[in-house]
């Protein structure tokens, strides 16, 4: 019996790294769907970035994920970069084209998939909490997923006006900018309000984003980014007036999704990545 001992090698690069949960989902879905591939977490300084990819290059990896702080400074160190990642301007997912290294984002592409069941984002008027790298990839994917409207609401009048410039040069979406100066009231008409910040992650789990809860409607639905808890307060308090909710937990998981199609053309199963995940105890 001929024996190939040789796996397909996947990975992520990051620092700090060990917190990273990726690697379980990860290779949960490699093992359920039968493929002897191996995805490894590793801890990178920026120092060391461009040994890094250079490693990857020389012994043949399928492809990488990068997490903080390498996802605008590996674009220097790729041959390419596809349309959302070069509108966002920032990479997490780098895929092996042939002899090419091309970098993607699945940041907003696991968020859109993780709406997908719940509401399709064309013709949508959407609310955007939040103005850093999250959001400006969920931004972007919402927009070319079809959205008709974004408001880009940040604290940071700077950052804010700067999203909403990028999406609204390089997407058909109406965007605009919106000043967070108080508790914010979602505007009527709103079919779709994210939360795109930082607000509620592990460990400060009962931080919810200063919103006006009275202004969350039954036929809005209530997105958040957060996948640590799944089940944070601002979607608690969407479910208390009874909107149709999404938790970060999906995004994470889909994210998985979109990058294991890219290095290996299947569709992983979500159940079984979502499970590796609970499993840890998100």
């Amino acid at each position: 019996m001929t024996h190939n001992f040789l796996s397909p090698l996947t990975g992520s690069f990051a620092m700090p790294a060990a917190e990273n949960p990726t690697v379980a989902m990860i290779e949960a879905a490699y093992r359920h769907h039968g493929l002897d591939w191996r995805y490894l977490n590793c801890e990178v300084a920026p120092s060391a970035l461009a040994d890094a990819v250079r490693g990857a290059r020389a012994m043949g990896w399928m492809g990488f994920n990068c997490s903080i702080p390498h996802k605008v400074a590996v674009i220097e160190h790729l041959d390419g970069l596809g349309e959302s990642a070069r509108i966002i301007g920032a990479v997490n997912t780098v895929v092996r084209r042939g002899e090419r290294l091309i970098g993607e984002n699945t940041d907003g592409k696991g968020f859109v998939a993780a709406l997908a069941p719940i509401v399709d984002p064309a013709g949508k008027r959407v609310v955007l909490l939040g103005a850093g790298g999250a959001a400006r990839a969920v931004g972007v994917e919402m927009a070319l997923a079809g959205a008709a409207e974004i408001a880009i609401v940040n604290r940071s009048a700077g950052r804010g006006e700067e999203v909403a410039a990028i999406i609204d040069a390089n997407t058909p979406a109406i965007v605009r900018y919106q000043p967070w100066m108080s508790r914010y009231v979602v505007p009527e008409g709103t079919d779709i309000l994210i939360n795109a910040t930082s607000i509620g992650l592990f460990p400060d789990v009962e931080a919810m984003p200063d919103i006006d809860a009275d202004s969350l409607r039954p036929d809005m639905v209530v997105a958040d980014g957060i996948p640590n808890p799944p089940l944070t307060p601002f979607l608690r308090a969407a479910q208390a007036r009874g909107c149709r909710t999404a938790d970060g937990l999906g995004m994470l998981v889909n994210q998985g999704i979109v990058a294991i199609r890219y290095w290996t053309g299947i569709d992983a199963d979500a159940a079984v990545m979502r499970r590796a995940l609970l499993d840890l105890g998100l």
